[in-house]
């Protein structure tokens, strides 16, 4: 499951983006998309659980890409189908190409 990231020609303007941000952005989005409260968010459950249809998952990707700055697979939340799994991918490729 490789899948590339590709850096668009701007910075990314979230230096401190981390494992943590990243989470922690995906849970927010998910709660303020579904009208959930943040004690209802696990990590580790798949993104379908909570109602996440392919529409609002290419919508999800979307706003990621803008917030990050880069250029997102939009199966990215198949491949990667929780919050833990996709924000660890996110973090480690992005390390990668911003050393």
């Amino acid at each position: 499951m490789s899948h590339s990231i590709e850096i668009s020609s701007s910075p990314i303007t979230h230096p401190e983006i981390t494992l943590e941000t990243l989470q922690e952005w995906l849970a927010s989005y998910i709660c303020d998309l579904l009208n959930l409260t943040p004690d209802e968010i696990d990590l580790e459950l798949p993104f379908e659980s909570y109602g996440l249809d392919s529409a609002a998952a290419v919508a999800m990707t979307g706003d990621l890409e803008d917030w990050l700055t880069v250029e997102l697979d939009p199966t990215l939340v198949y491949d990667y189908p929780t919050i833990s799994a996709l924000s660890s991918h996110l973090a480690e490729t992005l390390a990668i190409h911003t050393r």
